[in-house]
């Protein structure tokens, strides 16, 4: 299970039982297991627009060619690393936010939540 000891303490109040905080603990892993599918498809394309805040750049709506984002869960957890043409982030955690729009925070180097599209247009 992978809510801490207050969360399970918390749940227990509100009345649920073992079982029913179980498959509680079972359904979020599930969806951040679907979502971690979603993404790597996602990221299964050439190029990707994002709002990301890079360097050398007047900011805006910035191009990627992305080799690739390979992801693991572990309960709610879910990291793993995206990799541009040329350079590479951790990813802390991600969500669905539509079928052409995904969120990822990224980890060292970045620190930040980016949104990625299919067409530049979506993130304006």
């Amino acid at each position: 299970m992978h809510f801490d000891q207050r969360t399970q303490a918390a749940l227990r109040d509100v009345g649920l039982d073992d079982a029913e905080i179980r498959d509680a603990s079972d359904a979020v892993a599930a969806a951040v297991e679907r979502d971690a599918d979603h993404l790597e498809e996602f990221f299964d394309r050439d190029v990707l627009y994002s709002d990301m805040d890079m360097a050398h750049t007047a900011g805006g709506i910035n191009e990627h060619t992305v080799e690739y984002l390979d992801l693991f869960t572990h309960g709610s957890d879910l990291r793993g690393y995206l990799r541009f043409g040329t350079w590479g982030v951790p990813v802390e955690g991600g969500r669905v936010l539509s079928d052409d729009v995904v969120e990822l925070s990224l980890g060292a180097t970045v620190h930040d939540r980016v949104r990625f599209a299919v067409d530049g247009d979506a993130l304006r």
